[in-house]
């Protein structure tokens, strides 16, 4: 465990687990900082909010003394779950549909959540833009931001647009922590949010950009498959050590 600051966990795989696994994820949770980072809570979808998951999801959070409960910014559940993450139109409608339903998770789970901006392949509606509607849903739901930064140089290359300019527009002051992850080329012009590979130069980059303009945030490497051994993961998590250690004096003298 050495260097690693803090792990993330679905809560959805673990919150009815008992027995035998249930004492081992304890066992866990007692020696490390833990996040939830949320796979189903489809905060834009049209379907009712569940509210029964979040009051389970509470009494979880509450047993392991988990502060931090992080969601996408997306949906994935109408008439059943979809099992992908769809994006939200980009529209004021949605901004005040969103933000009510996450001032009322907020109300039920007694915690400030964070959402996190997602990677997306074709906009359903563009009133507003990316940045704009992930700032509006933001302020009005008076959430925090999970900055994924693997997301951010996706869609940039995917939806040309720059990376720094982006940063610009975002409530940054707002950011719990950041996920980092590698992706897939696909081609020259398009990418596909995998976690599957290293993380590439452009994140690493966009990553000294977020610190440069934050601090040392903290910050979660994602891999989901083709995980390799354990030195290897170690070496990147080295590497944002590294890039935090450089951040913190630079941060210092920004904030004085």
């Amino acid at each position: 465990g050495q260097g690693i600051g803090f792990l993330e966990v679905a809560p959805e795989n673990w919150m009815r687990m008992g027995g035998r696994l249930g004492r081992q994820f304890r066992a866990y949770t007692e020696r490390f900082p833990f996040v939830a980072h949320g796979l189903s809570l489809s905060i834009g979808s049209p379907a009712p909010l569940d509210e029964d998951f979040v009051r389970a999801l509470k009494v979880f959070l509450d047993q392991h003394g988990i502060a931090d409960y992080t969601e996408h910014l997306t949906f994935c559940s109408d008439e059943g779950h979809l099992y992908d993450l769809m994006p939200i139109p980009f529209t004021e409608e949605a901004v005040d549909y969103v933000a009510a339903r996450v001032r009322r998770v907020q109300d039920l789970l007694e915690r400030r959540i964070a959402l996190e901006n997602a990677s997306y392949y074709t906009p359903l509606a563009t009133e507003l833009s990316e940045a704009e509607f992930i700032r509006a849903v933001i302020e009005r739901a008076d959430c925090d931001l999970l900055l994924d930064v693997n997301n951010l140089v996706v869609n940039s290359i995917n939806h040309r647009y720059e990376t720094r300019a982006f940063l610009d527009q975002l409530p940054l002051e707002r950011v719990r922590y950041l996920h980092l992850a590698g992706h897939y080329v696909e081609a020259e012009d398009l990418r596909i949010d995998t976690h599957g590979s290293d993380v590439d130069d452009p994140a690493w980059a966009l990553l000294d950009e977020v610190y440069a303009r934050l601090g040392p945030v903290p910050t979660l490497l994602e891999r989901d498959f083709n995980i390799p051994p354990l030195p290897e993961l170690m070496q990147e998590i080295q590497r944002i050590n590294a890039a935090q250690a450089r951040a913190r004096p630079l941060a210092r003298v920004a904030h004085g």
